[in-house]
């Protein structure tokens, strides 16, 4: 598709998520491209919550949606509107189709028309289709004879008899549809009590606040495809000229089969409790069906929205693979300027009590002297260990506070020999005696009081390393030694020395 189609003056685009559930990871990565999209035009994002079903619809999950796309980091500069605030707006259009024509009333019972409103799911192929031949029945409501005496009207599209509805996809090119296999569908349910007409429906609702909002290009999942024969209809008789479709495929599972709870967490608040870090979460959606051309797979997100293009959008579904998020969540943890980890891991430390003021930045360091330049220096030396943000305050806990618990696992393991005991005894008094405390003090202090014991030097190191950090595996015991600091170090070893005592 040629580029000149998506370079329109004034992007604006929308994410339209309906309350009726979670924010789901294909929820997400639609959000994700409507804003890397607008971004990288330097156009507008707009949020819409799709709100106008009351049987459907849970107002609780709203604050959910928000949250999760807040976390993902994709903001917006409009919104959100809701469109169950929008009635009358919608109800005005209706009233239009049906003062041009391209409407009726429609006194057919609501069973009767029930369904076709909502899209559903296409076949998890590589290209959704618009499906086989449908057999459409009209009924007499749009000829002008009432199927139903004395019923309330909804109101009813009259699609045209024969002929074909064509637009142009960004992704999957020029698509046809046979007006005799699209039923007339609703735009408002019949009123009930005194309500000369009830609920707005989807394809109107849809239609109504794009043109009001000017929105200019629609990014959507690819099970929309065949909601938008019926949208362009729309347009044209609300006398309107459509926006750009660009329709994304699909995430499967690991099974090639639609993404859903069976194959884990979908709920990218999930992802968000589990520790991963946004930007990762952000670099692996952007790559499930969207490709920058090249290898490439670590983007940092101002790399995503200068790269970004429809262009670059797949036919074929993506599959989530769990692996891979996971892997670009240690990339971001190993590769991110620390300054800019930082602020996740003071995060993760204050939501579990172990965060201190003094380690923020220009702020004054505290009692023990640790500081910002201390807090920075820690962290460098776990992330090539860490896997999830949880990690900070589980096994580094030792780190960030002097109350931890030591493996049992790790104390049967290494400090089962009868000389542990002693060794780290001696290996406190020598270090206390240190007068300059750094890597090669700590290194040669420990190597000399394991060989005057007469055991090798790893018995005592692994005995250390699960006195002074209560864990069998941790960032290398010298360095570990230097970032806690000698009185810190000292105490823990006297602690150890004291546990062997007790019952």
């Amino acid at each position: 598709m040629p580029e000149t189609i998506h370079k329109v003056a004034g992007v604006r685009v929308r994410f339209a998520p309906s309350p009726t559930g979670y924010l789901h990871v294909g929820g997400a990565r639609t959000a994700l491209f409507n804003w890397l999209f607008a971004r990288h035009h330097g156009g507008v994002m707009i949020l819409r919550i799709e709100d106008t079903d009351a049987e459907r619809n849970k107002p609780e999950l709203v604050q959910g949606i928000i949250d999760g796309l807040q976390w993902l980091g994709v903001d917006w500069d409009e919104g959100p509107f809701y469109q169950s605030q929008r009635t009358e707006l919608y109800r005005a259009a209706a009233k239009k189709c049906l003062s041009n024509g391209s409407a009726f009333l429609c006194y057919c019972p609501a069973d009767k028309y029930a369904g076709g409103d909502y899209a559903e799911p296409p076949a998890q192929d590589e290209e959704p289709k618009g499906g086989g031949p449908r057999r459409v029945t009209r009924c007499s409501c749009r000829d002008g004879k009432p199927s139903t005496q004395g019923a309330k009207p909804a109101i009813r599209f009259k699609v045209p008899v024969g002929g074909t509805t064509k637009f142009v996809d960004a992704v999957f090119g020029e698509r046809e549809f046979s007006n005799d296999e699209i039923e007339d569908f609703v735009l408002l349910r019949s009123g009930k009590g005194d309500e000369e007409f009830g609920q707005s429906m989807y394809q109107l609702g849809v239609v109504v606040d794009d043109i009001d909002m000017r929105i200019t290009h629609v990014i959507r999942g690819a099970d929309h495809i065949s909601n938008t024969p019926k949208q362009v209809l729309l347009y044209g008789a609300l006398g309107t000229t459509p926006p750009f479709f660009a329709h994304v495929p699909l995430i499967l599972g690991a099974d090639k089969s639609r993404l859903s709870k069976r194959h884990g967490a979908t709920d990218v608040n999930m992802y968000r409790a589990e520790g991963f870090l946004p930007e990762a979460f952000r670099n692996f959606l952007a790559l499930l069906g969207w490709s920058a051309g090249g290898d490439e797979e670590f983007i940092r997100t101002k790399d995503l929205i200068g790269k970004f293009s429809l262009e670059g959008v797949s036919r074929t579904n993506a599959a989530f693979d769990r692996p891979k998020l996971e892997w670009f969540n240690t990339q971001y943890l190993q590769k991110l300027p620390i300054e800019d980890l930082l602020p996740e891991v003071e995060k993760e430390l204050k939501g579990s009590g172990l965060w201190k003021p003094e380690w923020a930045a220009r702020a004054a360091p505290g009692a023990d002297g640790r500081d910002h330049a201390w807090f920075s220096k820690t962290v460098d030396l776990l992330r090539p260990r860490v896997r999830l943000l949880p990690d900070f305050s589980s096994w580094s806990r030792a780190f960030f506070s002097d109350e931890f618990t030591r493996d049992a696992a790790a104390k049967e393991k290494f400090w089962k020999d009868p000389k542990v005991p002693e060794l780290l005894a001696k290996l406190a008094d020598a270090l206390q005696k240190l007068t300059e405390w750094n890597h090669d003090a700590c290194d040669h202090t420990t190597r000399a009081v394991a060989e005057a014991g007469g055991v090798k030097a790893g018995l005592l190191i692994n005995a250390t390393r699960v006195a002074i950090v209560g864990q069998a595996v941790a960032p290398p015991l010298f360095d570990t030694m230097v970032v806690l600091g000698q009185q810190r170090v000292v105490r823990r070893l006297r602690d150890a020395v004291a546990g062997f005592g007790q019952a």
